[in-house]
């Protein structure tokens, strides 16, 4: 699956509908957008802006990258995704994580959790969504997050994948046995710790009796074409020297990517990376 980055702006100019038509003419598969409620820059919220989008389009498909637990009960969060996946056809990817601004947690009046509790918090999360979308009357009881007799109806006529954002051991565990796929970033997990990280993926899934195709790795980078970021933190430069490092991407064990691509020439970004990129990855593939 090869996704784009929506942008959550709402300053003067910005078109995030647009984009994701847009993204859509171009073949994307999914577009994808971040979850920071709080702060000074003129935002939309995420779950609002992907309902919008999925009304205004009709074959790509949006993903939550990634929801913050400590924002919203993840009972209400069942509810909510199953409404979303019913309303657009089927398009919802529901991405989860612990909430990685402390600031814009305090900001809304909780506690920041301790990077346990944060796990603890996803756990819960993972297990209340599944639960409730699979049974009536579901109970569960939580180290941050519970639920009694709790039935939500219509339940998912159809699964909803769900991805995390975690990084540490026991979240990468706990994404091998409750999760459907991984998305990283580039400046998180570079390629040269991915297999030590995805294995703690696997083991976990083997030990819960779930084959390893079961958990797609999805790959949040940002691309720039044409000019070479010297780092290396951009998967920049020409098509083909683009093209042949995510291949390499693909080799490692990934099985799709999600492009952030920002400045001034983003439209015309995009248009290139779809028709100079794309086709030879997806040939690749």
């Amino acid at each position: 699956m090869l996704g784009l980055n929506l942008s959550t702006s709402a300053a003067a100019g910005a078109d995030p509908v647009a984009e994701a038509l847009e993204a859509e003419r171009l073949g994307f598969d999914f577009v994808s957008a971040n979850d920071h409620p709080m702060g000074g820059s003129p935002t939309h919220e995420l779950w609002t802006l992907l309902a919008w989008v999925a009304a205004r389009t009709s074959r790509i498909r949006v993903a939550s990258r990634v929801l913050g637990v400590p924002y919203r009960n993840p009972a209400v969060v069942a509810k909510m995704a199953a409404t979303l996946q019913g309303l657009s056809g089927g398009r919802l990817i529901l991405g989860i994580g612990g909430g990685s601004s402390d600031e814009g947690i305090a900001a809304v009046g909780a506690d920041v959790p301790t990077p346990r509790a944060k796990t603890d918090g996803v756990e819960d999360a993972l297990r209340i969504i599944r639960g409730l979308w699979s049974e009536p009357g579901f109970t569960y009881e939580g180290a941050v997050h519970s639920v009694r007799n709790a039935t939500i109806e219509p339940r998912p006529s159809e699964p909803i994948p769900i991805w995390t954002g975690t990084y540490g051991p026991r979240g990468l565990g706990l994404t091998g046995e409750l999760a459907d796929g991984w998305i990283p970033s580039l400046d998180l997990v570079p390629p040269e710790r991915f297999e030590e990280l995805r294995e703690r993926i696997l083991d976990a899934a083997s030990r819960a009796g779930r084959p390893p195709e079961a958990i797609a790795c999805i790959y949040n980078l940002e691309v720039r074409i044409g000019s070479k970021d010297p780092d290396g933190s951009v998967v920049s430069g020409e098509p083909a020297a683009i093209v042949e490092r995510l291949v390499a991407f693909l080799e490692l064990g990934f099985s799709g990517m999600n492009f952030l691509i920002d400045g001034p020439d983003a439209g015309e970004q995009r248009e290139r990376l779809a028709s100079e990129v794309l086709p030879a990855l997806r040939a690749a593939a």
